[in-house]
């Protein structure tokens, strides 16, 4: 065998074991970057979770502060107990709420702040802040609800899962209110 021979053969193996380097670099690179993606829309999910779960937390603590000042039901306890029930489950709230600024996308994250603009009204009307009727607290739980399908919408889009929670399949759904009391006979 010549030198020039043997010089192929040589730069053959070389360019042979480069790119086996280069290809198992690359499919390790994808391979690190498919397991943080996935690692991170795990987190995404627990965040967008909480969140909603915080979100209907602070409406749920509203509602007994909000019945007791407007004379609709009588508590065990006191307006004061009610207000720290609310402010913990605000808290609370706030604290999921961070987590999706840190995590989330920007169309969650908007959907996010509209949602927390109607959060503070129900907050705001429970507290006695501002006044507004039965009528308007209860479109303003409906706006609630309404903005927190609007939240999944956007979290499912950021999380890549097809379908939606709203739309054709899914019609929008009214606030499950008993009926009205009758009064008892003899009242």
């Amino acid at each position: 065998m010549g030198t020039g021979e043997q010089l192929v053969t040589i730069a053959a193996v070389l360019l042979g074991a480069l790119t086996t380097h280069v290809t198992n670099y690359l499919m390790e690179r994808s391979r690190n970057r498919h397991r943080l993606l996935t690692r991170w829309d795990d987190k995404k999910v627990d965040a967008y979770g909480e969140y909603v779960d915080a979100a209907k937390l602070r409406i749920a603590a509203s509602v007994p502060l909000y019945e007791a000042r407007a004379g609709l039901r009588e508590s065990h306890r006191s307006e004061e107990e009610l207000r720290d029930d609310l402010a913990e489950a605000s808290r609370r709230w706030g604290s999921a709420f961070e987590r999706v600024m840190l995590l989330g996308g920007d169309e969650a994250i908007e959907s996010g702040h509209e949602l927390n603009v109607v959060l503070a009204e129900i907050d705001w009307q429970a507290t006695g802040r501002i006044d507004g009727s039965l009528a308007e607290w209860r479109e303003r739980h409906r706006a609630a609800f309404r903005a927190i399908n609007a939240f999944h919408e956007d979290a499912r889009a950021d999380l890549g899962i097809r379908g939606g929670v709203t739309g054709e399949k899914h019609p929008e759904r009214d606030l499950l209110v008993p009926p009205a009391r009758r009064p008892a006979a003899g009242d």
